[in-house]
């Protein structure tokens, strides 16, 4: 069983920084892609962020210059630093993994839970 447990959230005022975390633990055998999405209320969820097993990136235009995007392969983990923060960045973050439990398995998508962060303005 895969368990992925997100942290790092919270309330911060409009140009604060949060750094979010995701740790994948369980039966794991490789991690693909990682991935940030965000759902404010109201709205469909969207792709904030995501980088590849190779370590290439790509993000949300909304987002470019202020949030980063890494990965530690050792701790299974996805970070996301996030800077300039604005009140439309308001929202609940997922984290989702794309991995395989083992050799034979196909990739499967695995999500956190979720985390809130709210802006102030």
């Amino acid at each position: 069983q895969v368990q992925l447990v997100e942290s790092g959230g919270g309330l911060v005022q409009a140009g604060g920084s949060l750094r979010l975390s995701c740790a994948a633990s369980g039966s794991i055998f490789s991690i693909n892609a990682m991935g940030w999405y965000r759902q404010a209320v109201g709205k469909q969820r969207e792709l904030v962020a995501s980088i590849t097993s190779g370590g290439s990136t790509t993000y949300l235009d909304s987002v470019k210059g202020r949030f980063i995007i890494s990965r530690d392969y050792a701790k299974n983990t996805v970070y996301l630093q996030m800077n300039s923060l604005k009140p439309e960045d308001t929202a609940v973050y997922y984290c989702k993994q794309d991995l395989r439990t083992d050799w034979a398995s196909q990739i499967f998508p695995y999500w956190g839970r979720g985390t809130q962060v709210t802006v102030s303005s």
